[in-house]
């Protein structure tokens, strides 16, 4: 299994979000997309997740293209945790996570298999629009974790996460991450994407400017000082 990004481009009329980009991300692996606003991060989740088309370039899932006749078993590929994006004022959080679970197939039981997981079982009844950010980005973490996709996709994942819920997603990642799945997550965050991730990609202004891998001899610590010193070094 392999996620091929080639020469990928994103632009929107005289702004350029993303310059020609090639990628290969190998099974099994945890990718952190590193950077401050405006980097590229979420133009290249939006191109992965099809939610956005690339102005030149191809992107492949297992050999499966995005676009054309093979949209639909490509998406069937992939978990998607967006950020945030509105939400309908009347439905609750258990009816949420039944509507995509059923658009995934999946049963009642993982439903409620899910709704533990992100510990929002009291909240099963309540409104989304009544949530806290933080319980919205849970809700939406689950939502991405109902189908058992081989390839898992987030954008800002940890956004109003407190620091338990921070420390419960890196150990539900590397729960997904034992099972052979494929992350491909962006942040913000140097320490999470150092603590989670064996692979760091740095943006900045729509390139990248850094791609590190871990080898398995050295620590995340490792990891977390290059890419301070290189975020630092961005911002001076």
């Amino acid at each position: 299994m392999l996620l091929e990004i080639k020469r990928v481009s994103k632009s929107f009329k005289r702004k350029t979000a993303l310059y020609e980009t090639t990628l290969s991300i190998e099974k099994g692996s945890c990718v952190a997309l590193c950077g401050g606003n405006g980097a590229g991060k979420s133009t290249l989740i939006d191109m992965l997740v099809t939610a956005s088309k690339p102005t030149s370039g191809i992107i492949e899932v297992d050999g499966l293209k995005f676009y054309k006749t093979e949209k639909q078993p490509y998406l069937q590929k992939i978990a998607y945790m967006p950020d945030d994006f509105e939400l309908p004022p009347v439905i609750k959080v258990k009816e949420f996570l039944t509507f995509y679970g059923k658009l995934r197939k999946v049963s009642a039981e993982r439903i409620d298999d899910v709704l533990k997981l992100i510990e929002l079982e009291d909240k099963r009844t309540a409104y989304l629009t009544e949530l806290s950010k933080g319980m919205r980005q849970r809700v939406l973490l689950g939502q991405a974790l109902l189908s058992d996709a081989d390839y898992i996709i987030l954008d800002e994942p940890t956004n109003g996460l407190d620091p338990y819920w921070i420390n419960r997603f890196i150990e539900i990642m590397q729960t997904e991450l034992s099972r052979g799945k494929t992350i491909v997550f962006s942040t913000h965050m140097m320490d999470v994407a150092a603590e989670l991730a064996d692979r760091a990609i740095f943006l900045e202004g729509g390139k990248v400017v850094e791609d590190i891998t871990l080898s398995k001899e050295e620590e995340h610590a490792v990891l977390l000082e290059k890419l301070l010193r290189i975020h630092r070094s961005q911002h001076l």
